[in-house]
């Protein structure tokens, strides 16, 4: 039979069916050579290492290992004062309470204010450093650990230029304690972390950086203070006052003190090793002596002098240089007695160069008290040297 004859339906099922036999022995060939993905990979393959971001996030992480170093001696500080507010002399009136009966409104003449802050640990016999402001003028002040116990707290010295404070517990010798480290070696862009009692919820961990060093507190805008700041962006709130604020490896770093309202994630603390000085002191003595000139001032560049001396509205005319312009003399103060005025500016101590406000006060608060310090002004076209001896700074405000 002819293949011509062969009906077209059958020519078609043959050519189906021999593809599909090509097509098996095709698949089978292809078994024998590639291997099974169950298969382990060769020897000579490298495996892939881990990523370092990993370990970071691991089951323990470097915040929870410094946390765990010092959680236990951070502590609750609650407070408690009575103001005696005037009574008025109409509230006490006996024919108006006669005429109004139960409906005259009474007159309290205290009042209980409550106050919350943290604190932490400084050594065993329960010596506890938190911010001056936190226990100032507190009637009592009660210490909660993190296990629970509490303990009346004595107040053992405050300074409110530094704004810190010492407080003492009878709990015993054997109290955790917080490991200190030194601010002096604190970089800008290491981690933070912050401990305590934000807005009265316990034992809260936030975590940052520090964004910077130095931040003077005229600067911050605290001109009553004398500190230099360590910024960071670890989340500090109302009641976090006087709580630690530490590095990577769990030590104290910084006291966490200030906070500004028109601020987004920008915290303040004071450095570690200003506050174990000030510790020390208040410790011993119960208090801290700092001189002063007495002068208010503000930092003056030959920009902004010849601004001033362009406006003919201007009230004085200021020489253009890089100085420290005396806003306002106290009076009865040290620079007063030694002839500063006003509108002077002070461009030498001690023969050495002064040109910004927070430099003459770090002079100033490293001098001795009774100290005679030379100061060199420029009063107008004329330069002078007045001795000013430090007297001690008594009342910031």
């Amino acid at each position: 039979m002819r293949i011509s004859q062969i009906p077209q339906s059958i020519r078609q099922l043959s050519t189906h069916v021999l593809a599909i036999v090509m097509g098996v022995l095709l698949t089978a060939s292809c078994l024998q050579v590639l291997p099974s993905q169950a298969e382990p990979a060769p020897n000579n393959v490298v495996a892939q290492k881990p990523s370092p971001a990993v370990g970071a996030i691991g089951s323990s992480s470097f915040v929870t290992a410094a946390v765990n170093r010092v959680g236990s001696a951070v502590v609750r500080i609650d407070t408690e004062k009575t103001i005696t507010r005037p009574v008025d002399p109409i509230m006490e009136d006996p024919f108006l309470r006669r005429f109004f009966g139960d409906a005259f409104p009474q007159q309290s003449p205290t009042e209980q204010l409550r106050g919350l802050g943290s604190g932490f640990i400084l050594d065993k016999s329960g010596i506890i450093l938190t911010n001056a402001h936190v226990v100032d003028q507190a009637d009592k002040v009660t210490v909660r650990l993190k296990d629970g116990r509490t303990f009346k707290g004595k107040v053992k010295g405050i300074d409110e230029v530094t704004d810190l404070a010492v407080v003492k517990i009878n709990a015993g010798d054997d109290l955790p304690v917080a490991p200190l480290g030194s601010s002096n070696h604190v970089q800008v862009g290491d981690w933070a972390i912050a401990v305590g009692n934000p807005l009265g919820f316990d034992n809260t961990v936030t975590l940052g950086i520090v964004s910077t060093l130095k931040r003077s507190s005229a600067q911050v805008g605290i001109s009553d203070k004398r500190l230099d700041f360590i910024q960071t962006d670890a989340a500090i709130n109302p009641g976090n006052s006087g709580g630690p604020l530490l590095n990577a490896q769990g030590e104290v770093i910084g006291i966490n003190t200030a906070i500004r309202a028109d601020a987004m994630g920008i915290g303040f603390a004071i450095p570690i090793d200003k506050a174990k000085a000030i510790a020390a002191q208040l410790q011993r003595d119960g208090k801290v002596i700092h001189p002063y000139l007495g002068v208010q001032m503000v930092t003056l560049t030959p920009q902004l002098a010849r601004q001033n001396n362009s406006d003919p509205n201007s009230a004085i005319q200021l020489p253009e240089v890089n100085g420290v312009l005396v806003m306002r003399v106290v009076p009865n103060s040290p620079a007063a007695t030694a002839g500063i005025r006003r509108g002077d500016v002070i461009v030498q101590i001690d023969n050495k160069p002064i040109t910004a406000a927070e430099q003459l006060q770090g002079v100033v608060e490293d001098s001795r008290l009774g100290e005679i310090l030379q100061v060199k002004v420029q009063r107008g076209n004329q330069t002078q040297v007045l001795s000013v001896r430090t007297a001690e700074l008594k009342d910031i405000s």
